[in-house]
């Protein structure tokens, strides 16, 4: 990771059980706002600020991969970096994901109807930091090949890529419950996964 992406990284809270220099490797503070929420105390009146942290120190603990959300549309290509993505039904095929009420890119796919979920694997940390922080043009120099279905980017080197269609769309308190209708399948590297666990990436055994 570039010294610009590290400038983003939040070094001021170190987690009970996290050694002094994770930082190094911590995802920028959008990210990890976008994952576990930002939480506004003074608005929130029924839940102290206690409460707030404690939910996102339990929901920290939770180990999930890490996806990069793209789309072809009009106002040209659009991708998030999200946590909050699960398989959702079999029959019909249906998956899930939650971007923030805030997401810049969200409204670009939503009108678009449709989207591709890039499966990252270990080696795309710095993919991931790129498609988290807002910049002006997150695929410049990114390698990719147009899906099947609608020509949604497919980020190289990922592990699997789900094109789909947006099926449903739920509001919840300050995120999006987006289900997606899968249109296509495809397997990609066998390397492992990124994964995303207390405030920091991870990887299998380590």
């Amino acid at each position: 990771m570039d010294p610009v992406s590290r400038s983003h990284l939040d070094r001021t809270a170190i987690p009970d059980g996290i050694a002094p220099d994770a930082a190094q490797t911590w995802p920028p503070r959008e990210l990890i706002d976008s994952f576990l929420g930002s939480f506004d105390f003074s608005a929130a009146t029924d839940v102290g600020a206690e409460e707030l942290t404690e939910f996102r120190s339990v929901l920290g603990r939770f180990a999930s991969g890490v996806t990069i959300v793209t789309s072809a549309t009009r106002n040209g290509l659009v991708g998030m970096t999200l946590q909050s993505f699960s398989a959702l039904s079999l029959r019909p095929p249906l998956v899930m994901f939650a971007p923030a009420k805030t997401s810049r890119a969200w409204p670009l796919i939503h009108r678009t109807g449709h989207f591709t979920v890039n499966l990252l694997a270990a080696d795309q940390e710095e993919l991931s930091t790129t498609f988290a922080i807002s910049q002006a043009d997150k695929f410049a120099g990114v390698e990719w090949t147009p899906s099947a279905e609608h020509g949604d980017p497919q980020l190289a080197g990922c592990i699997g890529w789900i094109d789909c269609k947006v099926h449903n769309v739920h509001a919840e308190g300050d995120h999006y419950i987006v289900v997606g209708r899968v249109l296509d399948l495809v397997e990609g590297s066998e390397s492992e996964p990124l994964l995303f666990y207390r405030s920091g990436y991870r990887h299998l055994g380590g």
